[in-house]
């Protein structure tokens, strides 16, 4: 009988410090303190106080997976 090996695949994507690095975001964007990078202008947007933490955090290099490029088009069949 052939074993198959179970493949132990880590559910943590994320370290602590990068937890703490959004959460810190989020509660500035909630006070009115968050400002975006370019324009200055103020977040409101929950996603991109979340975006701005994990942007820092890497920067930081806490445990967080790269970013993923979207492609806002899409193609034609």
């Amino acid at each position: 009988m052939a074993t198959k090996k179970a493949s132990k695949k880590s559910t943590t994507k994320y370290g602590p410090a990068a937890g703490k690095s959004v959460e810190r975001e989020v509660k500035a964007m909630n006070e009115g303190k968050l400002k975006s990078g370019r324009t200055g202008k103020t977040v409101t947007d929950r996603k991109q106080a979340i975006a701005i933490g994990l942007s820092e955090a890497r920067k930081a290099g806490a445990k967080v997976p790269p970013a993923t490029k979207k492609s806002s088009k899409k193609t034609a069949k």
